[in-house]
């Protein structure tokens, strides 16, 4: 597929934007201002900004909760982001979310769960919904190699293979449960080709080359609209942090330094994107990331913390 230069520099855009941000993140939180965990996504930025731009605003995207990248990539707004890891009143949950619960519906991202493939069937739910409505909207729903072996991940495609519910799945595979290896999990049967069994197009591409990304996740939206149904994109990639937090899990032994720095050195989805675009425009990405976070955490601390047990706004009760 040959993609139009303003695309190919979005994505370099907002895998940059997403990179820079996450960094930050990790520079500051030693600080103990965000009491959330934060399950960061650094090293996978290239899926979520490959797999957006293939999508329109009302499109909707469910994520899980490694889910700043997918926020951002959609268009959530940073500053509500930020408040929300401080736990601050004006976050995008009013503060009683934390990282794991994201939403920007103007954006068209849905609420995050943080429960490993509970956002999946809840994907196929909204995507069913467009469907019934006759609308051409499709849906979107990412998640981790982990949650192919919940219940929930195989009742959700059998359902939307039957239905032919125009949605996509995602999964990015970044070879970890935490700290255990898929080969310590799962069969030595590729994910994607489970899928394609139970009816769903499928394929698996490099998820570290964001115009692969792409490229997938356009053909199979397109096929969506066109009322062909699902389609399963198997994203093979690698998370250059802990699971949660902003270090290294080197130490607990699943993974060494030399093989961290492999991938960090030759494989960066940023780097390897930053070859289509010219350096000028890297610049100037790179300095109005760093002032946008610069000032969305100078608001966040200044916020106010919630003053009620019960988030205003938000339908809930004690």
């Amino acid at each position: 597929m040959e993609i139009p230069k303003s695309i190919v520099e979005n994505i370099y855009e907002s895998a940059l934007r997403i990179r820079t941000i996450e960094d930050g993140i990790s520079s500051i939180y030693h600080l103990r201002e965000m009491r959330t965990p934060t399950h960061l996504y650094t090293g996978q930025e290239a899926i979520a900004a490959g797999a957006c731009q293939a999508l329109e605003t009302k499109d909707l995207v469910y994520s899980y909760y490694r889910s700043h990248g997918w926020y951002l990539a959609k268009g959530g707004n940073l500053n509500r982001m930020m408040a929300e890891l401080f736990g601050k009143a004006t976050g995008c949950s009013k503060g009683f979310g934390g990282s794991m619960h994201l939403i920007d519906l103007e954006a068209g991202f849905t609420g995050t769960s943080a429960i490993v493939a509970g956002a999946i069937p809840h994907a196929v739910g909204g995507a069913f919904t467009f469907q019934y409505r006759k609308t051409q909207n499709v849906v979107l729903s990412c998640f981790g190699d982990g949650a192919t072996e919940e219940g929930l991940f195989q009742e959700s495609l059998m359902f939307a293979s039957l239905r032919k519910i125009p949605v996509i799945f995602l999964c990015e595979n970044n070879g970890l449960a935490t700290n255990t290896w898929i080969k310590d999990r799962q069969p030595n049967v590729p994910i994607y080709k489970r899928a394609e069994g139970l009816g769903v197009r499928s394929e698996i591409v490099d998820g570290n080359d964001g115009l692969a990304v792409y490229a997938a996740v356009k053909k199979a939206v397109d096929l969506a609209r066109e009322g062909a149904g699902p389609s399963f994109i198997e994203c093979t990639t690698y998370r250059l942090l802990e699971h949660c937090g902003p270090n290294r899990d080197t130490a607990l032994g699943a993974r060494t330094d030399a093989e961290v720095d492999e991938w960090k050195f030759n494989n960066d989805p940023v780097k390897r994107l930053e070859k289509h675009v010219s350096p000028e425009f890297k610049a100037r990405v790179l300095e109005k990331a760093k002032k946008d976070f610069d000032m969305a955490v100078e608001q966040a601390r200044k916020d106010p913390f919630p003053t009620s047990l019960i988030p205003e706004g938000l339908p809930c009760q004690l």
